[in-house]
């Protein structure tokens, strides 16, 4: 005789791994591929079934049974014990900007009840109330999305919630803040004349004119050597770049050297007269002031760019000295008069001007390929986009001048 099949309080048939409890709840059991057993509970026996079905289709799909507790922060403290390949200036930021940013509210968040929405909102949450840059946020969403790639990997999760969650951020935030514009022609005469006269700022003539003159990241300048350079070929060989980042716990900062993230940042670029001139200028300086390297970076010494104690330059110090800059400039015009077409300085930061020696090659119309290489950029798409944004922009600018002329000669009317 069969035996009679299990049926709850209502008098409904239970399938296998359904049980009603004592206190009329329901749970369904089941063993997992190495054996272990699980649980999940429910009021209701149709609820039951619906949970029930969430589990069967993990099973299907090949996720693991996944602690209800588990949050991001555990699967982080898993990244980190299992992350390699990366530098450890760049791991150390990946890290502080997850602890920073991730960690104390976010990084709470239970792994199973995570959903794409929830990562737009913490998104929104860094560009609304806290105030970050999207560029800032972009650095978070790169640790973070590895992190949960991972969970993905581990059959954790179905897929990663972060995916195109950066995107949609760009879009929404797209007028959060300008584009980095590049210098007029107007703008960059009266920054390179004022560095030129004689006083406090005449220091800071070399270092700014190699940033203009040959497109550089501001990293590959700071870490130039004199032997990186070969004045009489006209030649300078970009080979590594100095970094300065955070080294981890209360271990404070410094500087690292770091070989280029891509073959195409390894290049040898062209000095333009100007450039030498200027490489001239900081030797003789540095001459007169007694002034030597007296520092080594990761094996790297005899720098060019150094203070005054014979340090490297870093990023932070360029930035300020270029705002004082920008002030004092600005300051000196206002002072003989202005008018309409009074010339002043916006305010423009160390990669400015790299974007600033791009749009002249631009308007030069120099070949794409040989902006690329001598940009560094593996991308040609990188290079396309600044190409498109500077022409475009030199495009209006005739318009303007083409409406100009129509206007004053009454050539044609174009009202």
């Amino acid at each position: 005789m069969a035996n009679a099949r299990r049926k709850d309080s209502k008098k409904r048939v239970l399938k296998e791994g359904e049980y009603q409890r004592e206190n009329g709840s329901f749970e369904y059991r089941w063993r997992d591929k190495k054996g272990k057993r699980h649980y999940v509970y429910a009021k209701t026996l149709n609820e039951l079934r619906d949970k029930k079905q969430e589990v069967l289709k993990d099973a299907f799909d090949g996720l693991q049974v996944v602690d209800k507790t588990m949050t991001i922060n555990d699967v982080y403290e898993r990244w980190t014990e299992l992350k390699r390949g990366l530098k450890h200036n760049t791991f150390q930021n990946y890290k502080y900007m997850y602890t920073q940013f991730v960690e104390p509210d976010f990084g709470q968040s239970r792994i199973h009840d995570l959903k794409r929405s929830d990562v737009r909102a913490f998104y929104n949450y860094l560009a609304d109330e806290r105030g970050l840059k999207t560029s800032t946020i972009d650095c978070v969403h790169t640790v973070l999305h590895q992190v949960l790639e991972l969970a993905v990997e581990d059959d954790y999760m179905r897929y990663n919630p972060s995916d195109n969650a950066l995107k949609e951020l760009k879009k929404a935030h797209n007028n959060d803040g300008q584009k980095r514009k590049a210098l007029t022609i107007k703008e960059q005469e009266l920054f390179v004349e004022f560095l030129k006269k004689p006083g406090q700022y005449n220091r800071w003539y070399p270092i700014f004119v190699v940033l203009l003159w040959t497109g550089m990241r501001v990293g590959e300048i700071t870490g130039l050597r004199w032997c990186d350079i070969n004045l009489e070929e006209g030649s300078i060989s970009v080979n590594h770049t100095l970094v300065y980042y955070q080294k981890g716990d209360k271990k404070g900062c410094g500087f690292a050297v770091n070989s280029p993230k891509t073959k195409a940042g390894r290049r040898t670029i062209p000095m333009m007269p100007i450039v030498k001139r200027a490489f001239l200028q900081e030797k003789k300086y540095q001459m007169d002031c007694e002034i030597k390297c007296n520092v080594s970076v990761d094996g790297y010494s005899d720098f060019i760019f150094v203070n005054r104690f014979g340090g490297v330059q870093q990023q932070g110090t360029l930035n300020k000295a270029l705002r004082r800059i920008i002030r004092d400039c600005n300051y000196e015009v206002l002072e003989n008069g202005f008018d309409e077409d009074t010339i002043t300085l916006p305010r423009f930061s160390n990669h400015s001007l790299r974007h600033t020696f791009t749009t002249r090659m631009c308007e030069a119309d120099i070949n794409i390929k040989a902006m690329q290489d001598i940009l560094g950029h593996a991308d040609a798409e990188t290079t396309l986009n600044i190409y498109t944004t500077a022409t475009t922009d030199l495009m209006r600018e005739e318009m303007i001048s083409l409406i100009q002329y129509f206007s004053d000669y009454g050539k044609v009317s174009i009202g």
